[in-house]
């Protein structure tokens, strides 16, 4: 379960932040206006603000300003081009194609254009039925800008009065995430759970983790200017290094098994790694709360345990050397772990004298870079681009829907039919079913409830009560639970055409219909021009290899002692981490797609976790690398590392080849023996190689599996 639908942590969150902080700003401005003016002014002025309210996400203030800002000024353009041609019905219907188009455009922009598309389109199809004169038309887009730069200029001064809190809730927010992230890795030692089952479900979750984690970097890396700020740098830094331990933990979790089955060290192991992640929720927990954070989690009985086992194993002799020595490692590591995760709860207490923090570093790579070019826009006008193909597609199914309307034997709503379309059809066929779902049930789940409350509640402060709730409740939940969010806009916009025209007894039923109609056309065309997600394949795997040798690169350059500033490393870690997540998310919406559509859905799958898996070698080289600092024969290390850097690129170099030629499965490199051996004088020297074997064997796979799927999605 999501973090914030916990109700001890849920009026924490950010997104109850949100839902407080739009409701407040649009009742009071609908209020204020309403004191001074007519209630059609006041209505004018509130749809003006709550188009602005889509773009009130947390974002560096000068981001936040100008992604307001920009809704502000085309909704109001986009409210005004309607509203002028709506007294003729053929101009009307060209410019509602045409804004469909160029709204769904901007989705090339990336997912933070996303609410501006469906501003730009909410705002559309509510001006679609105003009829006006020029001159009112002038009036009503004025009065539309109005509102918006009023919420804007509010959303901006509660952004920068509360832009600590937000810091530490989207920190928060990013440290519950890591926490679920253990609590996947902690089963990989019950026997319960299938090993390759747990590894998808931890390359899945990775994707989930590095969103919250960029979005942490985005608020927190940009600037730290006192020191509360300096604190959330602290806590920031201290969970990235966490992380990179939490990777190194990787170990032969099937050796385990098979060895020591029979023995309750695996549930000690298990029970270690859940209290680690109760733990980190703790000092989430204490974050969003504004508190230090003191850890209060006791491990001495699973340490018993474990030193226990390790006892036991080593009393069996030559027979358990292979599980004593994973289990020993295992054990470092966690204990290294622990050791982190008290560091982390340090962070949260006190600004340290050597704050964290890159001084002089370029934290640009590290940081969202959007651009809005035109020249993106235009390149995008092919038919081969998914955008375009999604912008025809909303712009069709518009005409669809409008036409439909236009025929029905009552007196509907166009705009609820064209808004449910909107709403529901989104660039991949993935989303699109999932928000249909959503619709559906949210709007007949809404329908229910106001059709209890009108015909059991009679008090209209009652009704306004549970109406500001409503209001509440939308934001909250549409980056959440989309369809808690259409439960509660079903709830508020009939609850106030209750309250406006109370004689309609049909208010609900036509609204049904009306969902129920739009959710069939935007169905229907989900399948026309679609962009299927196997057909991006071939380039995601291309940018994941891409990556993984510049990774490698500053890897081993790390590990070998050629630079002791980790900067390049942090970024192309994440570069990597960031395209294992690309990849992940378009084989989860790929297997959302019909069965038809795809594609080698087995390899890829294995493709991300062998990629994974090197990302994972590599943190757990330096873990032993930099326990064992003291004991370290440089020149044998090094050589041994260089030897595996040189046999790791060339396995990456020949599967990017392949899929350059499109070639078929081929024989990936053998891997030379290793220049050195042990000699005996170093304990560490069996842990390395074996990782170094483990590194290189894994990195053979990737070669088999990004065969196949260049192969499987280019010959179907």
């Amino acid at each position: 379960m999501h973090y914030a639908l916990n109700l001890r942590t849920f009026i924490y969150s950010h997104y109850f932040y949100l839902g407080l902080r739009v409701a407040f700003g649009l009742v009071g401005l609908t209020l204020l206006t309403l004191a001074i003016s007519d209630s059609d002014t006041a209505m004018t002025v509130c749809i003006g603000a709550l188009c602005t309210t889509l773009m009130d996400m947390p974002s560096p203030l000068r981001h936040k300003f100008n992604e307001m800002l920009s809704s502000v000024l085309l909704c109001s353009a986009v409210t005004l081009l309607i509203s002028l041609c709506a007294q003729v019905p053929w101009l009307l219907m060209a410019v509602l194609v045409i804004v469909s188009f160029f709204a769904s455009m901007m989705v090339v922009y990336g997912k933070k254009s996303m609410p501006l598309q469906l501003a730009a389109l909410f705002i559309m199809t509510m001006s679609m039925e105003h009829h006006m004169t020029w001159q009112q038309a002038l009036h009503h887009a004025g009065l539309f800008m109005l509102g918006g730069l009023a919420y804007l200029a509010y959303a901006m001064g509660v952004a920068w009065f509360l832009r600590h809190r937000i810091k530490q809730q989207v920190l928060a927010e990013a440290l519950f995430e890591l926490a679920a992230y253990i609590d996947i890795k902690a089963d990989f030692y019950d026997t319960r759970f299938n090993l390759t089952e747990q590894f998808n479900k931890l390359v899945r979750h990775q994707s989930i983790l590095a969103d919250r984690q960029q979005a942490s970097r985005d608020l927190i890396l940009r600037s730290h200017k006192n020191s509360k700020d300096a604190i959330v740098v602290q806590v920031h830094v201290c969970m990235l290094d966490l992380y990179e331990l939490i990777l190194s933990t990787h170990t032969d979790y099937a050796l385990l098994r098979q060895h020591l089955a029979d023995s309750d060290v695996l549930k000690s192991l298990h029970d270690l790694a859940y209290k680690a992640a109760r733990d980190i929720e703790s000092v989430a927990y204490a974050v969003t709360r504004k508190r230090a954070s003191y850890a209060q989690i006791q491990y001495e009985q699973e340490w018993a345990e474990i030193e226990a086992e390790i006892a036991r194993l080593q009393a069996r002799g030559e027979s358990a050397q292979e599980a004593l020595a994973t289990l020993r490692a295992q054990r470092n590591k966690i204990r290294a772990l622990l050791k982190m995760i008290a560091e982390l709860h340090v962070a949260s207490q006190k600004v340290s004298e050597h704050v964290p923090f890159w001084r002089g570093a370029d934290m640009a790579p590290f940081l969202s870079q959007p651009k809005y070019e035109l020249t993106t826009l235009f390149a995008s006008m092919r038919m081969e681009s998914p955008v375009f193909r999604f912008a025809l597609r909303v712009s069709m199914a518009i005409c669809a829907g409008l036409a439909i309307a236009h025929w029905l034997p009552y007196a509907a709503h166009s705009y609820w039919i064209v808004l449910t379309i909107v709403i529901i059809l989104r660039p991949t066929f993935s989303m699109t079913r999932q928000r249909r779902a959503d619709r559906i049930i949210g709007t007949l789940i809404g329908c229910v409830l106001t059709a209890l409350v009108i015909r059991f509640v009679h008090s209209d402060i009652v009704l306004m009560a549970i109406l500001f709730l409503a209001v509440i409740a939308m934001p909250t939940f549409i980056y959440l639970r989309y369809r808690y969010t259409a439960i509660a806009v079903s709830l508020m916009i009939l609850l106030q055409l209750h309250l406006v025209a109370p004689s309609n007894p049909h208010l609900v039923t036509e609204r049904l219909i009306d969902t129920f109609i739009g959710a069939v056309v935007a169905t229907i065309f989900s399948f026309v021009l679609a962009s299927w997600e196997y057909q991006s394949l071939p380039r995601l795997v291309r940018q994941v290899l891409n990556v993984n040798l510049a990774y490698m690169q500053a890897s081993f350059e790390l590990l070998q002692g050629k630079t002791f500033d980790d900067i390049a490393y942090r970024i192309e870690r994440k570069r990597l981490m960031d395209s294992l997540a690309a990849l992940s998310s378009a084989l989860v919406r790929m297997l959302d797609e019909p069965a038809s559509k795809q594609r080698a859905v087995e390899d890829i799958n294995l493709f991300i976790v062998q990629n994974y898996l090197l990302v994972a070698h590599v943190a757990a080289l330096r873990s032993i690398l930099g326990r064992h600092a003291h004991e370290l024969p440089g020149t044998q290390v090094n050589a041994l590392l260089t030897h595996s850097h040189t046999q790791v690129c060339a396995t990456l170099s020949r599967a990017l080849e392949q899929l350059d030629q499109q070639a078929s499965i081929s024989t990936p490199l053998a891997s030379q023996p290793a220049p050195v051996s042990a000699d005996g004088t170093w304990s560490g020297w069996p842990l390395v190689q074996r990782r170094i074997r483990l590194l290189q064997a894994d990195a053979d796979k990737i070669v088999i599996h990004s065969a196949a799927i260049v192969h499987i999605t280019s010959s179907r």
